[in-house]
């Protein structure tokens, strides 16, 4: 009985929520009839998705987190949902390196290099992915192929994109024990390492506005593959992550400086955690501001971006470089054992066009 109500609950917020985004995409003035009906079928299809979403709510199992943490995630939406991917123009190559809780030994490094961008062949956007991440004896490493589709863009540019990617997880154990006695007279303690593997599956909807808006929700592990090394089963199954993520940006001086604002949940079902982002960006070039993760940390942020571009009689080009720098200031308990959290961001993205050359033809009885 209680389960029946959660659905239901759950069932009418999805409900409330593609109600929203209704009111994010229609037109500001009166369409005829037939875009009324089409306008209605794609917020069908939308809610559709939103119960598929909070549906899976209900079959996920309680473990420990996988995917690893960025404090300035919202420089890459597509690091945590993949229909993001190829939402630019330019191809992205984004780099993240992640030294947490500085002082403790054997704390967490993660390493990440994001790829996407559109496709030239077909419609829609790519994204592969890598990550590799350390914490005492364990190791966990992932490597993603995406592929995200946009469909026909709503009123005012507003873009609806569904994405999908395969990833491989792989989870190795060191056999580098600490204890008072010698464990290796112990039979029941390995003192080999061990490697786990699965293959999964992730999914995601993205919706924005270049420069004013964006929302998504995403699902992370939808397999639940158990790791197996080799044909042994490791008894260890990556979680289901549930993300929802949303920002909006305020032009306050024109385009001189914006205001922009990013939000993003995450959730395993067994913990759950809020990222909050509010950064001002100077002219297009420098960025400055604050995160805040409750009950975890406080983070100052800060970039700079240049942008290169050119032209001539053959081809033209676009590039921009990134860099960004945050750290994390504890305020857990863990700041009495922790110095904070250093995070770097490095990114370029380009576009390179080339121009045909036309060939003109003369007949020089008329020159």
């Amino acid at each position: 009985m209680v389960e029946d109500l959660s659905k239901t609950s759950m069932m009418l917020f999805a409900n409330k929520v593609s109600l929203f985004i209704k009111f994010l995409i229609l037109p500001h003035s009166a369409k005829a009839e037939s875009c009324e009906i089409i306008e209605n079928q794609r917020v069908n299809m939308i809610r559709s998705l939103l119960l598929m979403f909070v549906m899976g709510l209900f079959t996920a199992s309680l473990s420990a987190q996988q995917d690893p943490q960025f404090t300035q995630w919202y420089m890459d939406h597509a690091m945590s949902n993949i229909a993001a991917a190829g939402n630019s123009d330019l191809i992205q190559v984004n780099g993240f390196y992640r030294n947490q809780w500085v002082g403790l030994d054997r704390a967490p490094v993660t390493t990440m290099l994001n790829v996407n961008g559109k496709l030239g062949f077909m419609p829609g956007g790519f994204g592969v992915q890598f990550y590799q991440d350390e914490l005492g004896f364990e190791s966990n490493t992932m490597a993603k192929v995406g592929y995200s589709y946009s469909l026909a863009p709503f009123a005012g540019g507003t873009t609806l994109s569904l994405g999908t990617s395969v990833s491989y997880f792989s989870k190795t154990f060191k056999p580098e024990w600490l204890a008072i006695d010698d464990w290796t007279q112990d039979n029941a303690i390995p003192s080999d390492g061990e490697t786990g593997s699965a293959i999964d599956v992730d999914f995601g909807v993205y919706i924005a506005k270049p420069k004013t808006f964006y929302a998504g929700l995403s699902m992370t592990h939808i397999a639940q593959s158990e790791l197996k090394d080799g044909g042994t089963i490791m008894s260890i199954t990556p979680a289901r992550h549930f993300y929802a993520m949303g920002g909006y940006n305020y032009a306050i001086d024109g385009d001189i400086l914006v205001l922009r604002t990013n939000l993003l949940a995450k959730s395993d079902l067994n913990a759950t955690a809020m990222d909050i982002n509010v950064n001002v960006m100077y002219d297009e070039m420098v960025w400055a501001g604050v995160s805040w993760r409750p009950g975890d940390a406080i983070s100052p942020i800060a970039g700079l971006q240049y942008r290169l571009s050119s032209k001539d009689a053959t081809s033209s080009k676009e590039q921009l470089f990134k860099v960004g720098y945050s750290f994390d200031a504890t305020t857990s308990e863990l700041q009495t054992y922790s110095s904070g959290s250093h995070e770097f961001f490095l990114s370029y993205s380009f576009k390179f066009i080339s121009t045909p050359i036309l060939n003109r033809y003369a007949n020089p009885r008329f020159l």
